[in-house]
């Protein structure tokens, strides 16, 4: 991993350690719920960001060097299984979550 991907993504885990670590004492204190709720938003929006960084750093990388060498079809077989398991990129937004009422 590049060292400047690497140190902004460690950075933001260890922002979401923190924001994790208020949540549970928060929760284990009966903490008013929304305030839970606003921080572990925070630990989820860490988490996205560091994931962000992660991917930027695999294109510049892995997936640059994989294409060069011809080995496309395996680089992106291999990203969207990755990528599989992230709901904002694979979560049906607004315009594809169509019920019978809105197709009438």
């Amino acid at each position: 991993m590049k060292e400047i991907h690497k140190r902004s993504v460690l950075n933001r885990l260890k922002t979401a350690r923190g924001h994790l670590d208020a949540v549970i004492r928060m929760t284990e204190n009966d903490a008013y719920c929304p305030e839970l709720m606003k921080q572990m938003s925070a630990v989820q929006g860490s988490l996205e960001r560091a994931s962000r960084i992660v991917l930027r750093n695999h294109l510049e990388t892995c997936v640059a060097a994989a294409m060069v060498a011809g080995r496309t079809d395996q680089i992106v077989d291999e990203l969207m299984d990755a990528l599989r398991f992230d709901r904002t990129i694979t979560a049906p937004g607004p315009e594809l979550a169509m019920t019978a009422e809105s197709l009438s």
